[in-house]
């Protein structure tokens, strides 16, 4: 298991990766538009993803403000296989927040569970 990526709810998506890339030397990795979700999410880092985590920016069109509480959004971690794992995760008491299933408005396999303190973890299939 590694740690893919940290989301972060923005309120302008152009403004924040200006930030991210201007300002911490980042790079734009990717983006995508998601219509029927009505969010665009875009991925920054120091490098390829494959061998980095990265920051994922996550845009929901019209909102224009967060406050601070909301403005954290997962840890990501990659699993071989998300319904295994969520099985194996429950045996050991860790309590799935929403079963494993393709995510929404999109195909990729995912799962959250909850840590002790309440922080959401994405358990995200590996990708082929």
């Amino acid at each position: 298991m590694r740690i893919l990526h940290t989301m972060l709810r923005v309120g302008n998506l152009e403004r924040s990766i200006r930030f991210y890339t201007e300002v911490l030397g980042m790079e734009e990795l990717r983006r995508k538009d998601y219509l029927e979700g009505r969010f665009t999410l875009a991925f920054l880092g120091y490098g390829d993803e494959s061998k980095n985590t990265v920051l994922e920016l996550t845009y929901n069109w019209g909102e224009e403000h967060y406050d601070m509480g909301d403005g954290f959004g997962h840890i990501a971690i990659e699993v071989d296989d998300v319904y295994q794992a969520c099985e194996s995760m429950k045996k050991q008491g860790g309590k799935i927040i929403r079963d494993a299933g393709p995510m929404n408005a999109g195909a990729t396999i995912i799962a959250f569970l909850e840590d002790p303190d309440g922080y959401p973890i994405e358990l995200i299939g590996r990708r082929s």
